[in-house]
Order: C-alpha cells, then structure tokens, then sequence
C-alpha cells in the first residue's frame, strides 16, 4: 500500500471571515475558509483548495489586478504575500496590530493597508515598480480619530478614499498635487461602512452603518489635479517644517518638563497615530493648515443628497444596520447587505431600487461586483454560507452552504464520486468529490445526524439520528423515500446497511437495543437486545454469503450476530475498555475494535480470537486548552479513536479521533506507519502544550475569567463545562480541533476526514510516486524506446504501462500507427486495459488527437468491456466526463464557425443586390476559373452536419440565395 497522500481539497468548509475576491477574469472567487483559501471557478463549476496554510484564519485578503499576487493577513496580523502562479508564499511579514484592510491600487503599482488609524502605502513587488523587495513602505498617512473601517483607490492610482469609524471619510493623495488638499467628509451619524469613488472622477459615495447614503461632488476633475515637481515640493516642506518648528518651539517654552515627558515615554513604547503626528513622523504634504487658504482653495466637496437606505429592512425588524456594500463603477450600480440577511441594488445618483432579496435570516457579512457588475457575491459568516447571483437574470450562479455546525459522519459512494455527510445541524449533504460542489441537501431530520452509510447499488443512503428516525434517502429523485421508526422513542447513535441492501440496522443510545428494519417492506422485522449499555456503533459483513453483524456498546464488549438464521443468538467478546468504532476487514474475517483506553484490537470474526493490538494512545498528540486547569500530559490520558477504517486491501487501518492526527497502522505488524497533521491553526483550541505565560496572572489563568457585555447576563466567552461535541449556547469560545470520522474512498486514491475545519481529502501525490506495476529488470525508458524502433508497438505499450510513467506511456501511445489500434487493445491484458483507459481519460482533456484517442477508447470498450471487473466505474465516469467536455467545446467552436459563415454569405449577398456589375463581374470570373481548372469542382466547404435526414441549413440558405438569384435574373 502506498502512503504518499497529501491535502488535496477541503469540502464543507464554504466562508468563514473576511472579505471574498473575484479574480479579474470574473469567473472565479477566492474566499477565505478559516486558515485556507479556497478558490471557486464558477465557469467550469470546480472548487479547488490551495495546499499553502497560515498558523491562523484569514481576515482580510487582496488581488492584485493582473491576479498574479495575493496579499492575505491572518489574526495574528501576519501578512503572506502569495503567487497565484505557483500558490507558494513569496514572503511573510509581521504588522504590530490589527489590520482592517488590504487593497491594491488599479495601476498593480502599490497596495494600501488600514491599520488601527493609519494608512500605510508600499510598493507592489514586480515589473511594473521595478522593486522586488516586498513590503517597501512608501508613504503612511494618518486616517482619523479612531480605527480605518474601508479603503478605495481612484482610477489613476493617485487617490485613496479612507472611511474611519469616528463617522468621517478622508480624501487624500499619495504624491504632492497642486490644486488638491486633504479634505476630510462628515456629515454621517455612525461609522463608516464603505466609501468608493466615482469612475474616472473625484465624486465620491459614503455608507454609514445605521443606512445613511452620502453623495458628494468634487469641483475640480481628475485630469486639472497634477503632480508637483520634486524641486517645488522640497521648497514647499522646509517652509513647512520651519512653521512647525516654530510652533513646536513656542509650546516647548510654555511647558519643558512636559516635553521632556513625552520624549522619554516615545523612546520607551511604540508610539501611537496622535505622537507620531505630533513628533513630526507622519506628514501629509496636501494637509492645508491656514484656515484663510481653506477658504479660498478651489479643491473642496459638495453634498449632493443625504439617502436613507434602512428605512425597508428596518420595517421587518427595527434594529436592522447596514454591514456591507459594494459599488460597480462601470455601471453605476451598488449592492448594501444588512443585519437581516437582505440585500438590496440601487442605481445611483438617482438611488433608484433596482432589486431586493433576503437570502437568510443572519448578517450579510461580504457583498462583492465582478468587474463586469453582473454577478454579485455575497457571504454570512455565521451559517458559511456563499452564494454569487446574476442580478439581471435573477438566476443563482452558485449557492453554497456548509453545515452551520460540527460535521459528525461521513460515507463514501461504493464509486467514490460522492460523499456524504451528517451534522449536528440535523442535515444530510452530498458532495461530488470532483468538482468539490454540494449539490444536494436533506434536511427531514429534526435532530444531530450521528452516523451514514451508502447502499452497494449507490441508489440509496441510509442516515440515523437522534430524533428517533431512521431515514433512507433516494440518490437519484433527492427524495426521503422510507422512514423507520420504533416501537417506542430511541436516540439512535449508529446505523448499517446489508450487503444485499435489504436489511438496515440501528443502534440505541438511551435504549440499549438494535432494531432490525427491511428496506423493500419498510417493517420492523426484529429488535435485538443484549448489550446493557449504548450501543454506539454497528457493521455488517462486507461478504455477500453472510449475514454477519457486530456491534460495539459501551458496557465493554462486542457482540457478533447472525441477525437471519439465529436472530437473537450472539457471541459476547470482552474488551478491557469503552468500545468507541467498529470496523470489518474487507474479506470480512476480522474486525478492528476501536477502545476508550486508546487501543485498537482486531479479533477473528469466527473463532473470536485476538489477532492482534495496537497501542495507539501515544501516537495521538497532546495538547492544552486554554481553559484547561491540568497539563498536557495528564490531558493525554483521554485521548482515544473515535474513528477507525480499513484500507481497500485490508492490510492497513485508518484511525482518528479526539486529536488533530490520523494514524495508519499495520494490521499485522500493529505498528504506525504514518501520521498525518490536520492543522496547524492556532485559531483553534487544543494544539498548543504549553499555556503562554502572559494569560497567567495572580488570579490564576485569564481564560477561565468571564468576560460579559456590559449588561448582566450577556454573552460569556467560555465554554460551558462538559460540553464535549459542541457548545449551542450563545457563546463565543476556541473551538477544539477534533477529528469526527475518516473513510477510505473505494478506489483507494484518497481518504477524507470530518474535523472541525471542515471535511478534509487526503488524496495521493501521483507527481511524486513512482508507481510502478509488475516491474522488472528488463522494463526501461531505453528498453521502450528501442522496442518502439523496431515497430514492436504492443511490447513497447504494456513495458510503458508497467513503467507506468506519463511521458513514456504517451510516447508509445502515439507512435502506434491508426490501423494497428484494434489489434494492439485485443492483445493487452484486462489489468493493462484498466489502466491504459485511465491514461486515455487524462490526455482526452488536453490533447489535440482527438479522434486518435477516441479509437483507442471505441477499441478498448468493444475488446474488454463486455467482460466483468475490468473497468472501474470511477475510470468509465472520468472518460465519459471528458468525453462531454470535448463534446461541449467542439459543439461551441462549429457553432461560432456555422453563424460566422452565416455573416459572411449574408454580407456578400448584400454586396452583390446593390451592385449588379459586381456580381456580373465575378460571374465571368468564375466562368473562366472553370474552363481553365475543371479539376477543382469538387472543392468546396466542408461542413458539419446532422444525424438526421433534414438537409443542412446551409443548403438551404444556398438554395434560398440561388432561387433569389433567378428571380432577380428573370426581373432584369
């Protein structure tokens, strides 16, 4: 078995905080999803998770306008610069606060960044600046009075408009202008929001958060403000540092002691925005002090109009505030999110209401144009939700939602091309493991959904949970087509399904029995009962000819069943601990037993004997809570699996549990083969061994203290105690990052987990395996290619298969002559063919030879595929998807050709109507052509035509033009 998986995606993690991007093509966004960032192409309808992390989650994030950086800052106020190129980090840098946000200017050539009060201005590293070290730091300008809340460049790149939350917007200029001065807008009654500038203009728009919309115009246009020369601007600061040095002499001799004060307190701490102002460190050159020089500056700003946008949503709830916006400059329209989950567009400058929509009942936290202003993006943070509407069409583009709490269980496809999942939310999702999209939700469950399982047909899936139900789900209608209940109410804990998908199980966890359903009839065939504690996990036999089922409780044993020949009749195996997951081998003679105390012991399902036991408490890492009043290592001692699953060949076992690790073990040899890390988020609880000395003051450590609004009563932000799968009170605490469950896909390529970030897919780095298949001395690169010169094609063609290097299998692929292709696929083996259709799949979507790969698939199909077990259902469906694909691409260009030729004939007939000499004139040309070259009759266009009998439309345009050609020729 191979071991050299590695992250590949994250599904069921959709938004998590911060704003969201649309790359400048606008068909893809990028959005932050906790320490990842996940990027959603909307055209192709994939979602694809880049492998780069952060140690924290993503707060605010920025794409440079050719899309090749990406500025993203975390929690802990780290910066990464990004390549979007290669997705590597390029450099990381440390802010000293909070960043609020990060924006590029139009021209690539500099990004501003909002911290606390300031605005810093640094150059973008690249061609364009001809600086390649990043974060060379430029200007930095003083925002307001309390913290910068919105930042938006002009269009030359020249300007930067600057909301605070002191309730004012500043205009400022990053280089020296004449005619311009720093103007500060008020006016606004609460924070500021948004603030964006018109398109080519000065005219600038304010939002505030209580819904007040603030249109101002500028007196002078962008194009009469220049900048000033180096010479006159070095003439201009020395007069300006003399005046302030004066004025700061006058004070210093009113007050010395005070100066000496604050001298020393500057040298002693990080100065603030105010001292930095005062000490003469942060100046703006276009800052107009003389009030005279105000008054008569021709550079000023008007208030067109004062607009109440909160007065609609505040009719449905009184408290409603705005809490996000987005303005299109090109067309002149404007999206505002409130507290109640509507959003509304306007058209400005008239604020006409073009449409509205309420897409939740919780804050829209993210609103977001495309370049082209037709798709609008908009995100909640509390339920993850992400959804991208076409406001013209008023049609979704996408809507995706990801379960609002903990994912608790999950279950492969028997094919591996969905996923599902159960969450504490009461809703069963499925996934598409290729695209990464949620196309299905059920939501008839009322309570958590505590386990899944597929049916073998893939045509139904069974869920249980704790409202007393058991559901089956058709894959097929997305309907809730059968649902078992008992005799009495029953939390279910655990559920299973048949090998024959006639039979499913349930185990209770307040009552300790399994209850034993048909799926055909929808009757309660048996209760069985035995077990005196929850029973908290079942299985049945993987084999056909058995009806073998074990389940696992928590009164420290497991039971093996024969539930159609013996019904109640069981085979008791003692463990030493609380049975936490049950798992068959794939043979169906063992079963792996997951305990409490950390351990995992396989026993024969038949003899019920011990095979073997793995330790495995030690390979789970330790980590401290912030709450947590004992040490790492005593927390240690309650760590265990939770979740277990065997590999596809049965010699390995995948485990995970309350911890951020999954372990591979050897069945036989009970030793670890491989530990993979989850996370390193810091943003979650639990990863960190040792409590930082900083929280840990006199009154014991600062996280236990509880931190209350200022009204009694108010929202704590400490976990309620015991709380173990998550905390539904209104509380705001450290999520602890555990593992839930893990699955192996059937084909092997890849396992997923269900943690606290999401749900993870580990899949196998095949640019770094070499893979090879029945390998011997004989089989090499040079061994093939001398093959391929002696024209024994079929040797060369399964030594590159068994090679089974890319390179080498398309050399030899494509070096087969096109008569030989049907002789060379009857002479491969059936293991060969399977593998030979896969490669055949991948270059179908990139290689030009189409019909040349089409003939190996038609020969292949017709040679191996009426024999059973050759072809895996996960290679047909890889085939058949780029198949359409191709399909679909060819279907646009013979499209484009056929109208294109289309134009053409029209124009030329046009021509030909106004002027009769010139058609006369090529009639006699071509009549020439004729008598010279009668050989090129035949030549003509060649065109694309139907299956059906109808004739072309073409033809029937060429025949509609000749029959007006005679009409005209009889006319005349």
């Amino acid at each position: 078995m191979k071991f050299s998986y590695k992250f590949s995606n994250l599904l069921g993690t959709i938004y998590r905080r911060g704003n969201v991007l649309f790359t400048p093509d606008g068909n893809s966004i990028i959005t932050p999803v906790g320490n990842r960032l996940t990027l959603y192409d909307l055209k192709n309808n994939k979602a694809r998770t880049l492998s780069l992390a952060s140690n924290y989650n993503y707060r605010s994030l920025a794409l440079s306008p050719d899309g090749s950086l990406l500025l993203a800052v975390n929690e802990n106020h780290e910066a990464q610069l990004i390549s979007m190129v290669s997705c590597t980090v390029i450099h990381t840098h440390k802010f000293q606060h909070d960043v609020r946000c990060v924006v590029f200017s139009p021209s690539g050539a500099h990004f501003a960044v909002a911290m606390q009060n300031l605005v810093f201005i640094f150059k973008a590293p690249g061609e364009l600046t001809g600086e390649y070290n990043p974060f060379v730091l430029e200007r930095h300008f003083l925002g307001g009075f309390d913290d910068v809340t919105y930042l938006d460049w002009s269009t030359d790149s020249r300007f930067l408009i600057v909301g605070c939350r002191d309730n004012s917007t500043k205009v400022i200029s990053i280089y020296f202008m004449k005619h311009f001065r720093t103007f500060v807008l008020g006016g606004h009654t609460d924070s500021i929001v948004a603030c964006f500038f018109e398109n080519n203009s000065l005219d600038a728009n304010t939002l505030s958060r209580n819904g007040q919309l603030c249109l101002w115009e500028c007196s002078r246009d962008m194009s009469s403000i220049e900048r000033v020369e180096e010479h006159e601007r070095q003439q201009y600061l020395s007069y300006m540092t003399k005046k302030r040095l004066k004025a700061a002499k006058k004070v210093a001799d009113d007050s010395e002691e005070e100066e000496d004060d604050v001298e020393n307190t500057l040298e002693k701490r990080n100065p603030t925005a105010e001292e930095l102002l005062q000490a003469g460190k942060v100046v703006d050159d276009n800052e107009v002090e003389d009030e005279d020089i105000k008054r008569g500056h021709p550079f000023y700003y008007k208030k067109l109009g004062r607009y109440y946008l909160a007065d609609d949503p505040r009719k449905e709830k009184y408290d409603a505030v705005l809490t996000a916006a987005h303005y299109n400059r090109k067309t002149k329209i404007m999206v505002v999110g409130f507290s109640t989950g509507a959003f509304y567009l306007y058209e400005l400058p008239e604020v006409n209401m073009i449409h509205s929509l309420s897409i939740s009942d919780y804050a829209i936290s993210a609103a977001l144009f495309n370049n082209t202003g037709d798709w609008v993006a908009l995100a909640s943070r509390e339920l993850g939700q992400l959804l991208v509407w076409e406001w013209q069409s008023e049609q979704y583009i996408m809507k995706q939602q990801g379960h609002s709490s903990e994912m608790t269980c999950i279950s492969y496809s028997p094919d591996g091309q969905y996923i599902a999942t159960g969450g504490e939310d009461s809703k069963v999702k499925l996934w598409n493991t290729q695209s990464g999209f949620c196309f299905v939700t059920f939501s008839e469950h009322s309570s958590g959904v505590t386990d899944l399982q597929f049916s073998r047909s893939k045509k139904f899936l069974v869920s249980s949970s704790l409202d007393g139900t058991v559901r089956a789900f058709d894959i097929n209608r997305y309907r809730n087509f059968r649902t078992f209940t008992s005799p009495r109410v029953v939390q279910f804990s655990s559920v299973a399904v048949d090998y024959s998908d006639e039979l499913v199980a349930a185990g209770g966890q307040d009552v300790f029995e399994i209850y034993l359903w048909s799926i055909k009839m929808g009757t309660l065939l048996e209760v069985i009962s035995g077990h005196e504690g929850p029973v908290c996990c079942i299985a049945f036999s993987p084999v056909p000819t058995s009806s073998t089922l074990v389940s696992g409780s928590w009164d420290k044993t497991i039971k093996v069943w024969n539930c159609l020949e013996s019904k109640s009749e069981h085979e008791t195996i003692d463990v030493l601990s609380d049975v936490t997951s049950v798992a068959f081998s794939p043979n169906g003679e063992n079963v792996a037993v997951a305990t409490l105390n950390g351990n995992i012991c396989v026993f024969d399902v038949k003899t019920a004997t011990q095979i073997s036991t793995i330790e495995g408490i030690n390979d789970l890492n330790s980590g401290r809570l912030e709450t947590d009043v004992i040490t790492a290592k005593q927390n240690k001692k309650g760590k265990y699996f939770s979740s277990i699953e065997y590999s596809v060949d049965g010699e390995c076992i995948l485990a995970a549990g309350n911890s951020n690790v999954i372990c591979i073990y050897h069945v036989k040899e009970a030793m670890l083969l491989k530990k993979f890390e989850i996370t390193q988020n810091k943003s979650f609880d639990g990863l960190n061994e040792f409590i930082n000395r900083r929280y840990m003051t006199e009154f014991g450590n600062m996280a236990l203290v509880e931190q209350r609004e200022e009204l009694e009563g108010g929202n704590v932000a400490i976990r309620l105690p015991g709380v173990q799968k998550g905390d539904m009170a209104a509380r705001n605490f450290k999520p602890e990052m555990k593992v839930f469950s893990v699955k192996f896909s059937p084909t092997g390529q890849s396992f997923a987990a269900a943690c606290t970030e999401g749900l993870c897919i580990y899949s196998l780095d095949k640019g770094v395996v070499f893979d090879p298949l029945d390998l011997s001395l004989e089989v090499t690169p040079k061994a093939i290619k001398e093959s391929l010169k002696e024209k024994d094609f079929s040797k060369a063609l399964i030594m590159a298969l068994k090679l089974n290097e890319t390179n080498m299998i398309n050399l030899a692929l494509e070096s087969i002559p096109y008569i030989d292709i049907q002789l060379i696929c009857s002479t491969l083996p059936d293991h060969l063919a399977h593998r030979l259709l896969q490669v055949i799949a991948r270059q179908l979507q990139t290689s030009p030879h189409i019909e040349f790969y089409l003939k190996w698939s038609c020969s292949l199909l017709l040679t191996h595929g009426n024999r059973d077990g050759v072809f895996q259902h996960a290679s047909l469906l890889s085939l058949h998807e780029s198949l359409s694909r191709k399909y679909e691409t060819l279907n646009r260009i013979c499209d484009f050709n056929k109208y294109t030729m289309r134009v053409l004939l029209n124009t030329a007939k046009n021509q030909y109507s106004k002027n009769p000499q010139l058609k006369d004139a090529s009639s006699d040309q071509e009549m020439n052509e004729g008598e010279g070259n009668d050989d090129d009759d035949d030549d003509g266009l060649l065109l694309i035509r139907s299956k059906s009998n109808d004739k072309a439309e073409f033809e029937e345009d060429d025949s509609s033009e000749d029959d007006d050609d005679d009409d005209d020729d009889d006319d005349e």
